[in-house]
């Protein structure tokens, strides 16, 4: 149960912080030799810090573009303006206001010149903070387009987001492709023209309610799904400078981190499906990725296994850690060993929980794994994953072998 000090702690840093670090999700955490810096590279304000199995926001310095959230693969990264469910909302009372299923979406700095009717659009603070799974949604239900109007990004001070919101774009637009979907998603620097409203009805708009969406968040007591994990990430800050990573993480006896479902990648699938069936046999997106193992340059380590965050790779049901049996006679385990050396082990790869993080291709000892960005769409909507193989590990050396 959290103190009134958890509550006044998490209140002060919602009404701040426009982006929660959730860090357990960071492959860089989990692992420190991940290449994994999406966010660092794609934050124009240089508020991000990862390294040393730590990742880190700098509230003070972010400029709520929300760009990071939007290329981070895990989902450790928790945008607070707006929050999704809040977004969620305007976007569709905007759709029913404008009309003729127009989905119209503008940055804070098009918002503030107070020329669009703001029930018609909605507004983000940045359109970096745009998803995919946004757009996919949108389609699903209808939308007859999206449109982003930016606002002249070139013009911005923060305009170095535009390839961030390039790639954010042409990600879904090859995922309406692969499902058959038309839909058009336009960039452009003004309203259209039936968006155009009363001038003194956009002043007299509270910017949409983003802005002060935290610090309304945070006085609600019954918090939301979202504000509970972000409220749990503070509560734990005080634990996690005394608990190791492992003790942080919940490392289980076998060594394999804890796993949790990538939830946007199940919301794209969701809004695929409903789109009806893939008309393209491959899908290339940074949303999704199809892993390939060399088993003879592999030495059965069992990294990628342990690593993976979202369970995309994992062994075969019957290749599972299984409990200690009773001891067996001496020559008969010496006999199982001798087989299980000279075999392969069993794993299986699902694309639908993959987020092409990288993690198991960095954590590999023997650089035999490899990622890839284009994915069968077939593989992608099957329910049963693909088999794979990895070596066993070679027989650990005694200090007395009599068959030596």
């Amino acid at each position: 149960m959290p103190t009134i000090n958890d509550v006044m702690e998490m209140a002060e840093a919602l009404e701040s912080a426009s982006v929660v670090a959730a860090p357990d999700r960071c492959v860089a955490v989990r692992n420190r030799n991940s290449t994994c810096r999406k966010c660092v590279d794609v934050c124009i304000a240089d508020a991000i810090e990862v390294g040393n199995n730590e990742l880190k926001v700098s509230n003070g310095a972010c400029v709520a573009c929300g760009s990071c959230v939007a290329v981070c693969p895990t989902g450790a990264l928790i945008a607070l303006d707006p929050m999704a469910e809040d977004l969620a909302v305007d976007i569709a009372g905007a759709v029913r206001a404008a009309g003729e299923g127009r989905a119209v979406f503008a940055c804070a700095r098009m918002a503030a010149r107070n020329v669009g009717d703001p029930d018609k659009y909605a507004a983000v603070p940045c359109l970096g903070r745009m998803v995919e799974e946004d757009i996919l949604d949108l389609a699903a239900h209808g939308a007859s387009e999206v449109i982003l109007v930016d606002g002249t990004c070139k013009t911005c001070k923060y305009r170095a987001t535009g390839p961030a919101i390039d790639a954010t774009v042409a990600t879904a637009r090859a995922l309406l492709d692969a499902q058959g979907c038309a839909m058009p998603i336009t960039r452009t620097s003004e309203f259209p023209p039936d968006i155009l409203g009363d001038t003194m009805k956009a002043r007299g708009a509270a910017r949409r309610g983003f802005f002060t969406s935290a610090t309304s968040m945070a006085k609600d007591v019954a918090m939301t799904a979202a504000e509970k994990a972000i409220a749990d990430a503070l509560n734990q800050r005080q634990q996690n400078k005394m608990a190791t990573l492992r003790e942080r993480l919940g490392v289980g006896k076998t060594g394999r981190l804890p796993q949790f479902e990538p939830e946007r990648n199940y919301r794209l699938l969701d809004a695929m499906d409903a789109l009806g069936q893939p008309v393209e046999p491959v899908i290339d997106t940074r949303r999704f990725g199809s892993v390939s193992i060399d088993p003879e340059e592999c030495t059965g380590c069992g990294m990628c296994v342990m690593f993976c965050p979202t369970g995309a790779l994992r062994y075969a049901e019957q290749e599972e850690e299984k409990p200690a049996a009773s001891p067996k006679p001496v020559l008969a385990s010496l006999a199982k060993e001798e087989e299980e050396d000279t075999g392969f082990r069993a794993v299986e790869f699902s694309a639908a929980d993959c987020t092409q993080c990288r993690l198991c291709a960095d954590a590999c000892l023997q650089g035999c794994i490899a990622v890839s960005s284009a994915v069968e769409t077939a593989e992608l909507f099957d329910f049963e994953p693909r088999p794979l193989e990895i070596r066993r590990p070679g027989k650990r050396p005694r200090l007395f072998d009599r068959r030596r």
